[in-house]
């Protein structure tokens, strides 16, 4: 019998997507955990991997449908299995109620997919394996591990990482063969799972080349941007206020600091700084971390702040670093650098850009002085950071030159008034300018 390809919930609160790139053709042969499509959500390109080995039978959804977890996708087995009639029934095709998967232990979300059912019973193979994570996945792959031969230890039966590591421990070890008793098989398990992190280094897409006079096709990231924009802008009334900060403190102390950064391979940036004083601000004024509700203003328990990273013309992507308030300024900068990176090579989680409850955007990086970003619904406000600059000021009545920037916080009017919000950008600004 084939095996079904199944839409897979790509993280906790990510229930539909886009199938922007089959990889695999119909009548192609395909390996068990090989990408097999790419799905959009969220502005986050996610590999698809197979659940079975063998020949793409058939493609139920074709690229640029937007479709929900659970939804049928493809099928696989083997060639000639059996006319497009014979392996489903018309009822299966295409409305495959929406399932969640779990997010595993450590943090990764997972596919859920259904094995293909054997015509006779193989040995350890009359049960489901549940949910694999993504690095069991890739541990059993680079060893030749065969999973059925391992028994969870982790919640109803999961397979682990540790049971992995021990089951190749063993293996190295030669013991005499036992007879193992008889395992009782829980009634009801889940799907099998297969991981939902790429399994390769995706390639960077080439955005298109504009021709003058011709409609550039909008792909899914400029589309998700357009749509989160004009929503943004007709759900909070808008309000910006711009300060200047002196960096002098802040610019010294990365010079003299840097060096032993990088020696933890770390890339000290100027933005770990602003995420240090953005966390004081939303401490000092934890309203600002909140959202807009019916029932009132919710305010955030945890620090999550996003962070603008541009994709050129591929677009704008905000990833997200959760409990920021909690990290050093190593700490913030080496996860700066990690998302930074990540988001550039396509390789974010679909919950690694969700959670947010403040956002900030270095527009600065491109010499641009100040600006009026839009706020990420559904958070209060976006910190804007301009470019540093050397200009001439005045302080205690003498002339200087210090290295400036203009700072621009956009506020949600609905939550906060013009008082508080200067507060807000006033402690940002006094926290940067006495450095320590």
């Amino acid at each position: 019998m084939p095996t079904k390809v199944i839409m897979p919930s790509l993280g906790e609160s990510v229930v539909e997507g886009t199938i922007t790139k089959w990889l695999k053709s119909k009548g192609e042969v395909v390996e068990e955990y090989e990408p097999l499509l790419e799905v959009n959500t969220d502005k986050v390109d996610s590999e698809i991997p197979s659940p079975a080995s063998g020949v793409v039978l058939d493609i139920v959804v074709p690229e640029g449908t937007t479709i929900q977890a659970g939804t049928l996708l493809a099928w696989i087995g083997e060639q000639g299995e059996g006319s497009e009639e014979a392996v489903y029934a018309p009822e299966e095709s295409r409305s495959i109620s929406p399932t969640r998967a779990p997010e595993s232990p450590d943090g990764s979300s997972e596919l859920r997919m259904t094995p293909a059912a054997s015509a006779a019973p193989q040995p350890g193979r009359d049960r489901d394996l549940g949910f694999i994570s993504p690095v069991v996945a890739r541990i059993a792959g680079e060893n030749n591990i065969d999973l059925y031969q391992i028994q969870g230890s982790g919640q109803g039966g999961r397979i682990t990482k540790k049971d992995v590591l021990a089951y190749l421990e063993q293996r190295k070890q030669p013991t005499p063969p036992r007879v193992e008793p008889p395992q009782k098989i829980p009634e009801h398990r889940e799907p099998v799972s297969v991981p939902s992190a790429p399994l390769s280094t995706p390639s960077t897409p080439q955005a298109p080349t504009p021709i003058p006079g011709e409609i550039m096709p909008l792909n899914a990231v400029r589309r998700a941007i357009a749509e989160h924009m004009v929503y943004s802008k007709h759900t909070s009334p808008h309000v910006t206020t711009v300060m200047e900060v002196d960096l002098s403190r802040v610019v010294a102390h990365r010079e003299a600091t840097k060096a032993a950064f990088s020696q933890d391979g770390v890339n000290l940036t100027y933005t770990a700084y602003f995420m240090a004083a953005t966390v004081a601000g939303l401490k000092a004024y934890p309203i600002v971390n909140s959202s807009w509700s019916e029932e009132g203003v919710l305010i955030q328990r945890e620090i999550n702040i996003g962070m603008a990273t541009s994709l050129g013309e591929a677009g704008l992507i905000v990833p997200v670093l959760k409990n920021a308030d909690g990290l050093s300024l190593l700490g913030l900068a080496r996860a700066v650098n990690d998302l930074a990176n990540r988001a550039r090579a396509r390789q974010l989680k679909p919950d690694e850009v969700k959670g947010g409850t403040f956002t900030i955007t270095n527009h600065g990086v491109t010499n641009s002085l100040f600006a009026t970003p839009i706020i990420n619904q559904p958070q209060c406000g976006i910190l804007g950071i301009g470019a540093i600059q050397k200009r001439v000021v005045v302080i205690n009545d003498a002339i200087a030159i210090r290295p400036m920037a203009y700072l621009t916080l956009t506020f949600d009017h609905r939550i906060l008034d013009g008082a508080i919000a200067d507060y807000f950008l006033g402690k940002v600004v006094e926290y940067l300018q006495n450095w320590t």
